[in-house]
This record gives structure tokens, C-alpha cells and sequence, in this order.
């Protein structure tokens, strides 16, 4: 099978901050799907866009009492979807040793971070296009690094590509904000918006209970809280 996953990060500022002592979890996070299913998925986005009137990008920091119902029903259809799952990893940015682990390089530990959000989804025989929204890194080959190091480990699937696409050009990437920004935001205790605890409130009653970390077998919407100092869950 072909496996799409669309990715985004929420504060990945925290690893050059002098302050991540406050609010300190990093997330990275990713939408999978099926690539036989993106069009019919596609669909019913641009069918919600064209019900509320909302043409332009949509993501977490976007949300407005005026823009609230479209994003309900943008949660509603992700949880419809039978064929749409999300993945995020939560890092304590307190707990990362830069010198120590990643040659006192921040942006070579955004990296294998991202890396640990992937692999451990990644099963046999499968194929694997994965899209990350467009940043500017010091070290230009970071992405081709990350997939040779994903091929290497799953030998048995094949990394088809990694590209930085533009997010607001892409739907499935401004769907990982949303749903990444909720996770980090509840994990953080940051949510201060009424809209955005909304957001966070429909997302706690599709799953069932309160956005925390979850088991590595939980497939609907799966929140990795690696444990930098003693493993992982």
C-alpha cells in the first residue's frame, strides 16, 4: 500500500529558546493516509470550505469565533474518515541534552525527533510519500538525510520521497497544524481562547477522553510521549 503523511510542528522555537523551562513541549506531527483515498478526502474538504466560505489557510493560530464552525466540522471530518490518522510526538524541551546527543546542533535534534514521529509507524512492505511543511534549515540536506535514515531502518518498505511543500498550498499539511497546535496547547496548560478550547473540547469527545499521551497501538490519534531520560511509551 501507498502511505501519505502530511506533517507540521508546533513550537519548534523552544530548541533555540533560553526559556523552555516555560510551556516546554515541542510537538511534531503528521496525518496518514492512504493514497488511494486522498481524493475522496480532498473532497469533502473543499466541500466544507465551500459550505462555510473559508477559501483561504487554515491552522491553528487562525482560529476565530467567526471561523469556529468550519473548524468543528474540519475535526468532525477527520474523525469521520475512517481512512485519516494523526500521529504527534511530544519533547520536553527541559530534557534534551544538545552537547551531549546531537553535536550541539538544535536543528540536527528537530531532526531526529522527527525521525522517532515516522519510524515507529512505518510497517513492511508498504510505500511511503511523506511531506513536511517548508522551513529554511541551516543545512540544506536535512530531508534526504531523514529519508535515507528511515529506508535504512525499514528495509522491508521503501521511502518513495520527503518534500517541503508550502503550507498554504496544502490542505493535508494546515490539517497537521490544527490538529498538532490542539495537542501541544492542552499538553503546554497555554490554551487561553475560548475557540481554541472549543477546538480542544470536540477533539476530546470524538477520542473519548482528555488529550494525553497514548499507547503506540492507539491508530485513530496517537500521542508519543518520548521519554528522553528513561524510554519511550
Amino acid at each position: 500500500m501507498r502511505i501519505d503523511i502530511y506533517c507540521d510542528e508546533s513550537r519548534p522555537d523552544l530548541f533555540s529558546s533560553r526559556h523552555r523551562h516555560e510551556n516546554p513541549f515541542l510537538s511534531i506531527g503528521g496525518v496518514w493516509m492512504p493514497r488511494d483515498s486522498r481524493d475522496d478526502i480532498k473532497t469533502a474538504m473543499k466541500a466544507l470550505r465551500q459550505e462555510y466560505g473559508i477559501w483561504s489557510e487554515f491552522k491553528w493560530n487562525k482560529i476565530s469565533t467567526g471561523t469556529l464552525p468550519f473548524y468543528i466540522a474540519l475535526v468532525d471530518l477527520f474523525f469521520d474518515q475512517t481512512n485519516l490518522h494523526f500521529r504527534t510526538i511530544l519533547v520536553d524541551s527541559q530534557e534534551v541534552n544538545f552537547q551531549r546527543f546531537h553535536q550541539a546542533d538544535p536543528e540536527l535534534g528537530f531532526y531526529k525527533f522527527y525521525y522517532q514521529l515516522l519510524t515507529h509507524w512505518m510497517t513492511p512492505n508498504n510505500d511511503y510519500s511523506i511531506f513536511a511543511d517548508a522551513k529554511t534549515n541551516r543545512i540544506p540536506d536535512r530531508l534526504e538525510v531523514l529519508r535515507s535514515c528511515l529506508e535504512r531502518s525499514n528495509s522491508q518498505s521503501n521511502i518513495i520521497n520527503i518534500q517541503s511543500l508550502p503550507s498554504k498550498e496544502v490542505g493535508f499539511i494546515q490539517l497537521a497544524d490544527l490538529l498538532t497546535g490542539a495537542v501541544n496547547a492542552k499538553i503546554n496548560g497555554v490554551t487561553t481562547s475560548e475557540n481554541k478550547k472549543a477546538i480542544i473540547g470536540r477533539i476530546e469527545e470524538r477520542i473519548g477522553h482528555a488529550i494525553r499521551e497514548t499507547n503506540r497501538d492507539t491508530i485513530k490519534f496517537n500521542v508519543f510521549n518520548i521519554r528522553l531520560n528513561g524510554g519511550m511509551r
